[in-house]
């Protein structure tokens, strides 16, 4: 039986660091356009205690999304030890296109995968390269997509990528700014005829009724602004309760499709949205099967990185991976879980044994 793994992961940090104490002069507003009573002080210290964050990356202004993948998968690529036309696929996960510093509007053509695999020098035609848009778990559709493609037998070698640039498509005058981050991950996905091993399950759901426009673009708070300028929004209560609803299930349905037990699970790599919600996700998990949550199960990466959207769960992997953060490592024979939510909205799982 034909089977996908990870052989090799990569990961690109920006090196702007955003503190939190950055945004205690901004003009936040609510979005009615009206000014919001509390200190700055305070909506930090209350950012911080729901979502964990205490500071996030920003790229250069000289890079764009696309950059930043071409850093990721030029390490993926080097730590799967593999020649880069050998690849059938690379598969791009993003939301907004490259946006070059200073504006806003996204340039998508060609492809951001396009655009990596030209940074990359790959001659090979045959490599075919296209980007989804999925949102926050754009990544690890894109595994599962590579998983497809190899179990039909007309791919070998494939490059997943997942790399945003937030900072640039978020209102300064809105709370949720606080949030986001820039940042890419990559791995090479190859076949593999072990059958204890790779892609084990895997699980997606779409929610599209009034779901669909939780997240969605939206005018600045900030009136006196061009209208027709748009930014990211979400209505963030909303998605925390649908989050924390729904993603234990599609989680719960691909491990039961594994043949594993929950008490197998040696690590859940999560999309790093929200501590509090990705903490509560993890608790609901484990309340379906009647189990506690097992100590440093969840390795998180949000308190020093922010949302970097598709970005986080690749980012995440790899930094654990490469022994990175701190009392986090997966051994081989280690059953593990990928998942993740966002846009759509979207959900979906994996589950994977090194």
């Amino acid at each position: 039986m034909i089977s996908s793994k990870i052989t090799g992961t990569g990961t690109f940090i920006p090196s702007l660091k955003k503190e939190n104490k950055d945004f205690l002069n901004t003009a936040f507003l609510n979005a009615d356009g009206s000014a919001i009573p509390s200190k700055n002080s305070e909506i930090v210290e209350k950012f911080k205690a729901i979502t964990g964050i205490e500071e996030r990356r920003y790229a250069r202004a000289e890079y764009t999304t696309s950059d930043l993948a071409f850093f990721a998968s030029e390490k993926a690529i080097e730590d799967a030890n593999i020649n880069k036309e050998s690849i059938d696929y690379i598969i791009f996960a993003h939301n907004f296109g490259d946006i070059k510093h200073g504006t806003i509007q996204g340039d998508m053509i060609p492809s951001l995968a396009t655009r990596v695999k030209f940074r990359l020098g790959i001659e090979n035609p045959n490599c075919v390269a296209y980007d989804i848009l999925f949102g926050c778990p754009g990544f690890i559709e894109g595994i599962i997509q590579a998983q497809a493609f190899i179990k039909a037998g007309i791919a070998k070698k494939c490059l997943i990528i997942g790399a945003e640039t937030l900072s640039r498509v978020i209102d300064k005058h809105d709370r949720d700014s606080m949030i986001y981050s820039d940042g890419a991950g990559a791995c090479i996905v190859e076949k593999t005829d072990e059958q204890d091993s790779g892609i084990i399950s895997h699980a997606t759901q779409t929610f599209a009724k009034e779901e669909a426009y939780f997240l969605h673009y939206g005018s600045s708070f900030n009136k006196n602004e061009d209208k027709s300028i748009r930014y990211i929004k979400m209505f963030g209560r909303k998605i925390y309760e649908f989050a924390i609803t729904n993603v234990p299930n599609a989680m719960k349905m691909a491990l039961d499709k594994s043949g594993f037990e929950i008490d197998d699970i040696k690590k859940i790599f999560i999309h790093q949205a929200n501590e509090k919600m990705d903490e509560a996700i993890v608790k609901r998990f484990y309340r379906l099967y009647k189990k506690p949550v097992p100590e440093g199960v969840m390795p998180m990466s949000i308190h020093k990185l922010g949302n970097s959207s598709v970005a986080t769960v690749p980012t995440l992997l790899d930094l654990v991976l490469k022994g990175k953060i701190k009392d986090q490592k997966v051994a081989k024979g280690d059953v593990v879980m990928l998942a993740s939510v966002g846009a759509g909205m979207n959900i979906n799982a994996i589950v994977y044994r090194f």
